[in-house]
């Protein structure tokens, strides 16, 4: 039997934590009468032998809940993920047994709309190049020399949550700014430009993509997206790293089609960077890693102290609505 902190079992049902979140969810949860407990070092065995018993499940990414998983969760109502992408998670055959899959996008937006800002900021100001050369007692002003983003064509890729907090942050800088996204229509404000693929492949200077990882969009930015531009670009990943072909994007930059990369995902995400030397990892990605055009970060675009108390609040939300 699983418990809540205060040892109680509650009505309600059980709900247990894979992953960490603000202490909030709980306290929320178990204010509406759910049991809950955290189990962040729970095995997939041990997951199948109690689903049976849980009315709700909080996660991020831990576990792919596939249908060998799911098909144990006979009472499971909901599947909460703190977090955008849902990837991890067969929704459909979720949404089969009539268990609601929930997503908080909307918490941690604004994060990475102003964490993509700065990332290419940092890629088209030398930013990162700079500091290290000056930490160096190395001043080097004219190689250094940046552009602006004004006057430059940004293309987003994928007008949703973070896409148009990434729009409102460009708004200021006086971009022409393109969207494309091919699930909407009438959708973008006065200063943004709906436009189609085409459109981007003619026009854009710097593209950014905001889209979710599913077998439509994996490796949708691969070798022959690099060709179909008219110009050289600068690309920025705030995303996923499944949709970024890094090989391909390696080819890109080797001939100057794309300009500059900045990437705060990769493909590589599945492989424990804490416990590789660089020289372990994959070519591509030594490739990156020695780049002076490419800036990298280890997925933290949403990743703030404020988008970590959102991501539980509005989560808590939507579960709240399924009363």
């Amino acid at each position: 039997m699983i418990s809540n902190s205060k040892g109680k079992y509650l009505r309600k049902g059980k709900v247990l934590f894979l992953d960490k979140a603000h202490p909030s969810l709980m306290d929320e949860l178990e204010n509406l009468g759910y049991s809950c407990h955290y189990d962040p070092a729970i095995t997939p065995g041990k997951l199948i032998s109690i689903l049976p018993e849980l009315s709700g499940l909080i996660v991020r990414s831990k576990f792919r809940l596939d249908k060998n998983i799911l098909q144990h969760a006979d009472k499971l109502q909901f599947i909460g993920r703190v977090g955008s992408g849902l990837e991890n998670i067969d929704v459909d055959y979720a949404r089969s047994k009539g268990i609601v899959c929930m997503n908080s996008p909307e918490g941690n937006r604004d994060a990475v709309g102003e964490y993509a800002l700065g990332l290419l900021l940092a890629l088209i100001n030398n930013l990162v190049i700079a500091d290290r050369e000056v930490r160096q007692g190395t001043w080097e002003r004219e190689k250094n020399r940046g552009v602006e983003i004004k006057g430059k064509t940004v293309a987003i890729i994928g007008y949703g949550n973070t896409g148009s907090a990434f729009a409102q942050r460009l708004q200021g800088f006086e971009a022409k700014i393109i969207a494309f996204d091919k699930h909407k229509k009438n959708y973008t404000p006065a200063f943004v430009k709906e436009g189609s693929l085409e459109e981007v492949y003619e026009h854009a200077d710097i593209v950014s993509f905001h889209v979710p990882l599913n077998p439509e969009t994996r490796y949708m930015c691969d070798r022959q997206f690099f060709e179909r531009f008219q110009k050289n670009i600068l690309l920025v990943n705030t995303a996923r790293g499944g949709i970024l072909n890094t090989s391909d994007l390696v080819a890109a930059l080797k001939s100057g089609k794309v300009q500059g990369a900045a990437l705060d995902v990769l493909e590589y995400e599945h492989l424990s960077f804490e416990k590789l030397e660089k020289k372990d990892l994959p070519p591509p990605f030594q490739y990156l890693a020695s780049s002076k055009n490419v800036v990298l970060s280890p997925h933290i675009a949403g990743w703030t102290h404020e988008s970590y108390i959102k991501l539980s609040t509005v989560l808590a939300e939507k579960i709240k609505a399924l009363r």
